[in-house]
This record gives structure tokens, sequence and C-alpha cells, in this order.
């Protein structure tokens, strides 16, 4: 008998994931670690800033770089998923 979650899975067309290969997984491994450090450059690289301005009493340009922060670390995390997917996604 299958669970509920097997049969929900199977539904919505994910219930047949291929298990990943050990290149696969070395490879999803390599793009976590490449978009993790770019995330931490770019962390401490607009951290600074923010700190400057806040010493400054520049909120508004604190804020600003709060936001492009918040935008890039966005669109690094998305990126490496995307790769990561391409990676899953493989036949």
């Amino acid at each position: 008998m299958k669970s509920a979650y097997e049969l929900a899975m199977e539904r919505m067309g994910g219930g047949d994931d291929k298990p990943l290969t050990d290149e696969q997984k070395e490879q999803i491994a390599e793009i976590g670690s490449k978009y993790k450090a770019k995330i931490a450059e770019r962390k401490i690289f607009l951290e600074k800033s923010v700190q400057d301005a806040l010493a400054q009493g520049q909120q508004e340009e604190a804020e600003e770089a709060r936001k492009i922060l918040t935008r890039e670390v966005s669109s690094l995390e998305s990126k490496a998923e995307a790769e990561k997917d391409k990676i899953r996604n493989k036949s």
C-alpha cells in the first residue's frame, strides 16, 4: 500500500524522481559552495557599506545598502537553485 504522500506525489508528477548519481551530488555540492562564497563576499562588502553609512549618520544610504544586499542574496540563491535544478533534471 502506498502512503498518502506517495499518492499525492504521483498525482503531481513528482513520484518518479530518480536518485542522483555521485557525480550529480558532487556537482550540486560544488554549486552550493560556489554560491555560498559569492553570497558571503557580497554580505561582507555591503554590510561594511551599511556600517559606514550608519557611522556617518546616513540612514537612507544604510537602508539602500540593506535593500541591495537582500536583492543580491536572493538573486544569487535563485541562480544557485536554477543551476542545481539543471543538474537534478539531467537524465
